[in-house]
């Protein structure tokens, strides 16, 4: 009898791996993948490993996978059963805790895919960049000196006829002192206040007179300026389908709260040390 099961279990065997791989389409988050002392694993338990796991390991081929989250859930559920009690106080009240939780996270989903549409987003893009004034940007150059007077004596030179780039490349100790002291285009909160400040006041082509900030003494020329583009959808598309979505979940909340009947303990009421009274949780 023993070699004929053998038999009869090396046959079963081998017709399942002769099966068509068609025939593992058929499985379903209710299929047993294991069983551990008469208790059921299933590729749905595999499922909810799978979906949990860190970025990183998120990457890796399911094949690779299997065998670690099968052993990992075989792992835990041989420790469970070694403790005979009823669920402690600690495993129930985790338990609510992440279930909670988990049906919380499971509406926001739902507010967020039913809200957050590809509509809502090019609205907001609309709303946000398409119809507003998204300020000027500067092209400059300067000229950077360590004291006022060798600023001042800059402004001389130019004044007089002297090219920009060339005192630039032989006198400004700033690392845009070799390019002809150009800094290319910038816009508000790029340059230091006192720059700046200098620059939104002066005229396409002007010199100005010495600027001091925290690195020296300035003498700037204003290249040209622009109006500054509005950045493309996509550039801004994650940051704006962010906001909707804090702003969309934020709304449902209060909503949600305000019609709710909610009594709480104020803190006023009680000793809050109790919060770090962790051995409440053991009576």
């Amino acid at each position: 009898m023993t070699n004929l099961r053998t038999k009869l279990s090396a046959g079963a065997v081998a017709l399942m791996l002769a099966l068509p791989v068609q025939a593992q389409e058929s499985l379903t988050a209710d299929s047993v993948v294991a069983t551990v002392n008469g208790t059921d694993v299933t590729l749905g338990h595999m499922l909810m490993v799978r979906g949990s796991l860190p970025q990183q390991y998120q990457e890796l081929p399911d094949e690779v996978l299997w065998d670690g989250i099968l052993d990992q859930i075989v792992q835990q559920t041989v420790l469970s059963q070694q403790d005979t009690d009823e669920e402690n106080r600690r495993i129930q009240l985790a338990l609510e805790n992440e279930r909670r939780a988990l049906l919380a996270a499971q509406v926001i989903k739902g507010l967020v895919a039913e809200g957050v549409t590809d509509e809502a987003i090019r609205q907001a893009y609309e709303d946000q960049y398409a119809e507003s004034d998204s300020g000027v940007e500067f092209n400059a150059s300067h000229i950077l000196v360590e004291t006022e007077q060798e600023a001042a004596t800059v402004v001389e030179q130019l004044n007089d006829g002297a090219d920009f780039a060339e005192v630039a490349s032989a006198k400004s100790t700033g690392p845009s002192g070799p390019n002809g002291g150009e800094l290319g285009w910038f816009g508000a909160g790029m340059m230091v206040p006192e720059f700046e400040a200098a620059v939104q006041d002066m005229e396409v082509g002007e010199i100005s007179e010495p600027v001091q900030t925290q690195f020296g003494w300035h003498v700037i020329m204003l290249n040209e300026t622009r109006d500054k583009a509005a950045p493309a959808l996509e550039e801004v598309r994650e940051e704006i389908e962010t906001k909707l979505s804090q702003e969309l979940v934020a709304s449902k909340i209060q909503e949600l709260t305000s019609n709710a009947d909610v009594t709480r303990t104020a803190k006023e009421e009680v000793d809050t040390s109790v919060l770090s009274n962790l051995e409440l949780l053991e009576e």
